[in-house]
């Protein structure tokens, strides 16, 4: 049945009569399955569900918190901040013209569409890729949705449109969408096995997640549409709770998140409260106790006391949770997000931001257990951390979540893609070893999901930088900026930022409004800074704490001026003695960015392995610091004193004396570089933890 064809009524009521006639003949219940699939397709086309349209599409959000009750601070449309040249300037200007291409065409290469054309006779090609490999499609669509957010790219919106185009053909009749469960895999579609590692509702909450950024975009919702029949049609009549539905696991947490920005869009409860179902775990379903670890999920979000498992999994799921905190207040699910959150930050966490420390189950280890060269670190985990965190901060406004994004954005997720933007890291390692064999950055990943993660990411960063409240705007991230919106009261507002973050400390705010009004501008002071000046209009402003927004408020009548400025002296860090791995090590961080050494930096025949940083009270403030332009893409190198010892032959076996005599040492000037340009040029060692010289 062609279902771009009209369906007059008479011909409705037709087809139904003879659907009914139809029902007696023998093989009939597939064919009417279809049948009847096909004409609540027609159905849908002719009346979508209906979207919110307050806000209206394009003044949307990364997450839209307009409605949701529980949310303090409220998202910024990326389209309202346009990020000016700077720091990120760069990086996403690279993300758009040499990133997001040239993932397009290596998705087309590896089969990735013709996943989907072969289903509707478009290809003779063989299904190729792992079983989640259509999310590898729908995250690079969403990364393009950002993109196209902040202007308009006529080639890429080409190509996007013909792939959205292409894949809502494969939909089958009931909703289903899923190009490796069909033909020879269909038998499998949606048993308890593939549920617990088919990906099957994480690519469609990929899918949900790609729809909604091209939505926001354009106006467009093809694909959208496509994911809430999945979700509508196939999902709600026949999973979730109750005698009469099949039970759901989600395998690998995302859905959970995608259904209810989706509820955000159509106000449909369903969607909330089979979100909420999927973080409550279904009893019915019966695995492994390990299986409920490394999944993260299955059993009660509630129950959960400690991060453990995958490490994206875990980040999603929080994601969900907070979402699910956000629109519905549930105290139980407050309580456990925090004793997560304090887990991450106290014992989880790496100094860059990232998570997830052993490559075995890609998985958080123990408390304390952040190993270095091992570490494994996931890009898709590192920004599965900001996600959360902003979730967490929309929902209190409080610094410490947007000092954990900072960190995350600026270290452990801006690693992961090469300057150049064609090389991207799969883990993001705090030492590496070139001699072992392992080549950390490469052009493609049969399991792809970090590339385009990260193009989503760098695409969506002005949606990051401010939010709203009923009191005023929030200032989170600092760059050269310029927000063109308004309050929640409807007055226009603009903030243009000028400054030379993070390379400087200074910030300046210019503040202009419609008309004068009265309300609070939060500025962040980043944890991380030992002191801060704040000035309005050149008056002193004093209480700036570190770690805490400070509210700054006034009638604002004109073009008012802010002025932040930092202290950027780098600091020499220690760790908890529990991570025994740092154990008289120190790493070097200035302003939010954490810093590493690469041989290739040191002295001629300086072994990384052989250096020490001197860190005593009479050198450790005795940073050099010069700005190299030509250098990485223009960074600020440090330079510090330290130690190269020498072998001794007293201390050349495995095992010695302790009273053998110590190394001989000599002094050396040592290299910094900032963490994320890392293997940007030659395969070199690298260390972020470096030892500290004995006095």
């Amino acid at each position: 049945m062609n279902l771009k064809q009209k369906v007059s009524r008479r011909k409705f009521v037709s087809s139904a009569v003879s659907a009914s006639a139809i029902s007696v003949l023998p093989g009939s219940q597939q064919f009417l399955r279809e049948f009847s699939g096909a004409i609540r397709t027609r159905a849908l086309e002719q009346n979508p569900v209906p979207l919110t349209t307050t806000p209206a599409w394009r003044d949307q959000g990364i997450l839209n918190l307009a409605k949701s009750p529980y949310a303090k601070l409220h998202s910024v449309p990326v389209h309202a901040v346009t990020i000016e040249a700077g720091f990120w300037s760069l990086r996403r200007e690279t993300n758009v013209n040499a990133s997001i291409p040239s993932m397009g065409k290596l998705l087309e290469v590896n089969g990735r569409m013709d996943n989907f054309r072969r289903l509707k006779g478009k290809s003779s090609a063989a299904q190729r890729g792992p079983v989640y490999s259509d999310s590898d499609i729908y995250k690079w669509i969403e990364a393009a949705g950002f993109a196209l957010q902040s202007g308009e790219l006529p080639e890429l919106r080409t190509t996007v449109d013909k792939d959205i185009h292409e894949i809502v053909a494969a939909q089958q009749a009931d909703g289903y969408l899923n190009t490796y469960y069909v033909q020879e895999h269909a038998a499998q579609r949606m048993e308890p096995k593939t549920q617990q590692h088919g990906h099957e509702l994480y690519c469609i909450g990929h899918l949900l997640q790609g729809g909604i950024a091209y939505y926001r975009a354009t106006g467009d919702r093809t694909l959208l549409d496509a994911g809430t029949r999945f979700v509508n049609e196939f999902l709600v009549p026949n999973f979730g709770p109750g005698s009469d539905k099949k039970p759901l696991f989600s395998g690998h947490p995302e859905m959970e998140l995608a259904l209810i920005e989706l509820y955000r869009l159509t106000g449909d409860k369903r969607q909330l409260e089979l979100s909420g179902y999927l973080l409550a775990g279904d009893s019915r379903i019966h695995f492994k106790p390990e299986d409920y670890v490394y999944h993260f999920c299955g059993v009660p979000f509630t129950s959960r006391t400690h991060l453990e498992g995958h490490a994206v999994r875990a980040m999603y799921a929080c994601c969900g949770a907070t979402d699910y905190y956000l629109e519905t207040g549930d105290q139980t699910y407050w309580k456990t997000l925090n004793v997560l959150w304090k887990d991450l930050v106290s014992a989880q966490m790496y100094v860059t931001g990232g998570v997830g420390s052993r490559s075995d189950g890609e998985a958080f280890g123990d408390p304390y257990e952040l190993p270095n060269a091992r570490a494994y670190g996931e890009s898709c985990a590192a920004i599965g951390n900001m996600m959360w965190n902003w979730r967490m901060l929309a929902a209190t406004g409080e610094a410490k979540y947007a000092d954990v994004i900072e960190r995350a954005l600026y270290n452990g997720i801006n690693s992961g893609m090469s300057l150049n933007g064609a090389l991207y890291c799969y883990r993001n390692p705090l030492a590496f070893d070139p001699s072992r064999g392992d080549k950390i950055r490469n052009e493609w990943y049969d399991t792809t999901c970090c590339p385009p993660n990260l193009e989503r990411t760098l695409a969506s960063l002005p949606g990051y930088f401010y939010s709203t409240s009923d009191e005023g705007v929030y200032v989170h991230l600092y760059d050269n900026s310029q927000l063109n919106w308004h309050l929640e009261n409807g007055t226009g507002l603009t903030i243009q930022q000028k400054t030379n973050y993070p390379w400087e400390g200074s910030v300046e705010l210019t503040v202009a409004t419609a008309e004068p009004v009265e309300f609070t501008l939060f500025v962040r002071i980043p944890g991380w800074t030992d002191t801060a000046r704040v000035a309005v209009n050149g008056k002193a402003i004093s209480d700036a704490i570190a770690g805490q927004y400070l509210p700054i408020r006034r009638r604002w009548s004109g073009d008012d001026t802010v002025r932040l400025q930092f202290n950027m002296a780098p600091q020499i860090l220690e760790a908890n003695a529990q991570v025994t791995e740092n154990n008289g090590r120190a790493a070097v961080q200035r302003g939010p960015l954490v810093y590493c050494m690469e041989q290739i930096d040191q002295g001629e025949g300086v072994a990384l392995k052989d250096v020490a940083l001197s860190a005593d009270k009479a050198s450790s403030g005795r940073f050099e610091e010069k700005f190299d332009n030509d250098l990485l893409g223009g960074v600020l190198v440090l330079r510090h004193a330290g130690t190269v010892h020498e072998e001794s032959a007293d201390r050349s076996g495995l095992y010695f004396s302790h009273d053998a005599a110590p190394p001989k040492s000599r002094p050396v000037q040592l290299t910094f570089i900032p963490y994320y340009a890392w293997a940007n040029r030659v395969q070199t060692p690298m260390q972020v933890w470096t030892p500290v010289a004995r006095a």
